[in-house]
C-alpha cells in the first residue's frame, strides 16, 4: 500500500496555521496529548493508582488543550499569517492556561463553595466564556457563536422580557460563575461525551484510515458494486455511508469521497447535478447510520440515560430504509437512462481486495462485539478497536514501519479531529447552562403545546421546520442539543416516546445538510461536479425523501424503531420497506418503463399509505399498488 493512501500526516489542513519554531512544536504537542490523556482517563488508570479526579477537572484539562491548540493553529481571520503566531493569540493561550488550570487544580475546593460569588471566579468565568466563543467563531463561524451569545444575554436580561420569555432576575455574577463552574454547563454532558466517547471513535477512525482502512473500504465498495448498472453511484452509496459514519461530517465526507465517485458517475452518464446529489445524500446518511452515527447519537444516549447500543439498534431500521430509498432511486435512474456499470478493467478484483485488506474487518468486528454483545461502554469498545487496529497494522511490513514512524502524527491528527466538535460542544454546554438557569426549556415547551393546540402532528411539523432552519449552516450536534432542550419536552409531553422524540430531532437536524437554500453537503458536491448548487440541492431532497417521511412515522408509530410487540414491529417494518420502494418508483418515474404523471401520483399515494402508521393507510396503499404493479408487470411481459 502506498504511503499516499495513508493518513497521519502532520500537515495542517488549509484553514489551519502552520506555526514554526517552539510554538509549532508546542501546538503539535497539545494536539497529540489530547488522545493520550483521554485514553488514560477512559481506561480508569487514575483510579487504579488511587488518584481521585473529578470529571470536571479532566474536562477542564481537555478544554484547555483544545483552546490552546485552536489559538495556536487557527488564525483569527483569513488575512492573518499562516506561519507566525501573533502576540494576541499567545496572550489568549496564556489566559486559557490560567482559567482552565484554575479548575484543574482547585476544583475539589471549588465544589463546597460553588454557591459563593467570588470576584476572581466571576472574572475568570467571563474570560473563559469569551475564549470558548472566540474559538468557536474561528472554527465554525458565527451561527453557533451567535446562539451562544444570545442565550447568555437572555439569561441575564430575561426578567425584562414579556410573556413566555420572562424569567427571574439573575445577576451577571451568578450567570458567569454558574456557566464557568457548574457541572451542568460548560463541563456538562456535551463536553463530557467528547472527552470520553467521541475522542475514542475519532481515534479509531484516524488510526484505521492511517493503516489503509479507508482505501480498503473504497476498493471493497468498488469491487462489490462497480460492475452493476449505475455501478459508480452504488459505490458512492456504500463507501460514503461507511466513511460518513466514521468522519461525523457530511461535507467533509463529500469532499473526501466525492472527488473519486462523482467523476466516475459522470463518466458513465449520470447528469452532473444527479451525481453530486447522490454523493451528498449518501454522505449525509452516514450521520444516521449505526453503529457510530457521529457524535450526536452518543450525546443522545447520555441525555436519555440509556446504553448507546439501545440508540443504535433503534436507529437501524429508519437508516436502512433511507439507504433502500437512495439505492432504489439510483438503480431506477440508471435503468431509465440506460446507464451501464464500469468495465472489468476499471473494477478491482474482489479476491485481491480481500487478500490485501481482510485484516481491517477485525477491528470493526471487535468494536461491534464489545458494544452489542458484551455491552461495554462505547468509549472502551472504541479503544479496544484502536488497540486491535494497531496490532493488525503490524501484520504487514509497510503499515508496521508506517505506524512506527508516524505514531505521533496519528495522535496529532486525532487531536485536530476533536477541535471543532469539542469547541462546539463547549458552546452547547453554555447553552444548556443558560437554559437551565432560566427554565426557558419548560416554558417554551408549554407554549409550543398551547400553540399546536395539543395536536401532535402540528407540533412535529413545527419541530421539523425548526430543526431544518436552525441546522442551516450549523453543525448537527449543536442543532440537536438546542432542539432537544427546547422542543423535545413538548413532544414527550404529548405522548411521543423520548427516544422517538430525540431521533426525530436528530433526523431533521441532519437533513438540513441537504435542504436548500443552505444545503452545505449538496453545495460541496456541486462544486466537485461543477453543477448548479440549487439544482443539486433539490435533487438531493428527492433522493433523500424518505428521511423527511420516516421520522413522522416512528414518532407516531414507535414500532419502526423497534418499540412495541413483535407483530407490530414486523408489520410496520414490512409495509414501510415496500412503501419505500414504491415511493422511489414514484419519484424517479420508472418501473419497467417510463411512467406518466398520473401513474407516478398513484404510486406515491399508495406508497405513503403503506408507510403511514395504522392499518387504514396500509389497506389503501395495497388497494392502489397491487393492481397498479401487476398491470405494469403484465405490460412488461407482454412487450417481451
Amino acid at each position: 500500500m502506498a504511503a499516499s493512501d495513508k493518513g497521519g500526516s502532520s500537515t495542517f489542513p488549509p484553514k489551519f496555521r502552520r506555526p514554526k519554531g517552539i510554538l509549532g512544536v508546542f501546538a503539535r504537542t497539545m494536539l497529540g496529548i489530547i488522545p493520550i490523556i483521554g485514553t488514560v482517563y477512559v481506561t480508569h488508570i487514575p483510579e487504579y493508582l488511587n488518584i481521585a479526579i473529578y470529571k470536571e477537572q479532566y474536562l477542564a484539562f481537555v478544554l484547555s488543550l483544545l483552546l490552546l491548540a485552536t489559538y495556536l493553529t487557527v488564525p483569527a481571520s483569513k488575512a492573518a499569517s499562516r506561519e507566525k503566531v501573533p502576540w494576541y493569540d499567545v496572550a489568549l493561550g496564556i489566559l486559557t492556561m490560567i482559567t482552565g488550570g484554575y479548575v484543574v487544580i482547585f476544583y475539589p475546593k471549588i465544589i463546597p463553595t460553588l454557591g459563593y460569588l467570588m470576584t476572581h471566579r466571576i472574572i475568570m468565568g467571563a474570560v473563559m466564556i469569551i475564549l470558548v466563543l472566540e474559538a468557536a467563531r474561528r472554527l465554525t463561524g458565527w451561527p453557533v457563536v451567535s446562539i451562544g451569545i444570545i442565550l447568555i444575554l437572555y439569561t441575564a436580561y430575561a426578567y425584562l422580557l414579556p410573556g413566555v420569555l420572562n424569567a427571574r432576575m439573575i445577576p451577571w455574577s451568578r450567570v458567569l460563575t454558574n456557566l464557568y463552574l457548574s457541572p451542568g454547563a460548560l463541563f456538562g454532558i456535551p463536553l463530557g461525551v467528547v472527552g470520553s466517547i467521541v475522542f475514542s471513535f475519532i481515534f479509531f477512525g484516524r488510526l484505521l484510515f492511517s493503516v489503509g482502512g479507508g482505501k480498503f473500504l473504497s476498493d471493497l465498495a468498488l469491487a462489490l458494486m462497480g460492475r452493476f448498472r449505475g455501478g459508480p453511484a452504488k459505490v458512492a452509496i456504500l463507501a460514503s455511508s461507511l466513511f460518513g459514519s466514521l468522519s461525523g461530517s457530511a461535507s467533509a465526507n463529500v469532499a473526501m469521497t466525492g472527488i473519486i465517485t462523482i467523476p466516475l458517475m459522470k463518466k458513465i452518464g449520470y447528469k452532473p447535478h444527479i451525481a453530486a446529489a447522490i454523493e451528498a445524500v449518501a454522505s449525509t446518511g452516514g450521520l444516521i447510520m449505526p453503529p457510530i452515527m457521529a457524535a450526536t447519537a452518543f450525546i443522545m444516549a447520555e441525555f436519555l440515560d440509556v446504553p448507546y447500543a439501545t440508540v443504535a439498534i433503534s436507529a437501524f431500521i429508519p437508516a436502512f430504509l433511507y439507504y433502500v430509498a437512495v439505492f432504489a432511486q439510483v438503480h431506477l435512474e440508471a435503468m431509465k437512462e440506460g446507464l451501464r456499470g464500469l468495465s472489468a478493467e476499471e473494477v478491482p478484483s474482489m479476491k485481491i481486495v480481500l487478500k490485501q485488506g481482510w485484516v481491517h474487518f477485525i477491528p470493526a468486528a471487535v468494536l461491534l462485539y464489545c458494544m452489542f454483545v458484551l455491552f461495554m461502554e462505547p468509549s472502551a469498545s472504541a479503544l479496544f478497536a484502536v488497540a486491535t487496529t494497531a496490532v493488525t497494522g503490524f501484520f504487514k511490513k509497510d503499515t508496521r514501519s508506517f505506524l512506527i514512524k508516524n505514531a505521533w502524527s496519528i495522535l496529532e491528527d486525532t487531536g485536530k479531529g476533536l477541535l471543532e466538535v469539542g469547541i462546539i460542544c463547549s458552546v452547547a454546554g453554555l447553552v444548556i447552562g443558560s437554559i437551565s438557569l432560566t427554565g426557558l426549556g419548560l416554558s417554551l415547551s408549554d407554549a409550543l403545546v398551547t400553540v399546536s393546540g395539543g395536536n401532535v402532528l402540528i407540533l412535529l411539523l413545527l419541530a421539523a421546520l425548526g430543526a431544518i432552519i436552525l441546522g442551516m449552516g450549523m453543525p448537527v450536534t449543536a442543532t440537536y442539543i438546542m432542539l432537544v432542550i427546547l422542543i423535545a419536552p413538548a413532544l414527550i409531553q404529548l405522548g411521543i416516546p423520548p427516544l422517538a422524540a430525540h431521533l426525530f430531532i436528530m433526523y431533521f437536524g441532519v437533513m438540513s445538510f441537504l435542504t436548500p437554500p443552505v444545503a452545505i453537503a449538496a453545495y460541496v458536491a456541486a462544486s466537485i461536479a461543477r453543477s448548479d448548487p440549487m439544482k443539486t440541492g433539490f435533487a438531493g431532497v428527492r433522493l433523500g425523501i424518505i428521511a423527511y417521511v420516516v421520522p413522522f412515522v416512528f414518532a407516531l408509530s414507535p414500532s419502526l424503531i423497534l418499540l412495541g410487540s413483535a407483530g407490530e414491529i414486523i408489520l410496520t417494518v414490512t409495509t414501510a420497506f415496500f412503501g419505500t420502494l414504491f415511493l422511489s418508483v414514484a419519484f424517479v418515474g420508472y418501473l419497467f418503463e417510463r411512467l406518466g404523471v398520473l401513474k407516478r401520483i398513484c404510486f406515491a399515494i399508495g406508497a405513503f399509505g403503506l408507510i403511514a402508521p395504522g392499518w387504514v393507510g396500509c389497506v389503501i396503499g395495497l388497494l392502489i399498488l397491487t393492481p397498479l404493479f401487476f398491470w405494469e408487470l403484465r405490460k412488461k411481459r407482454s412487450s417481451t
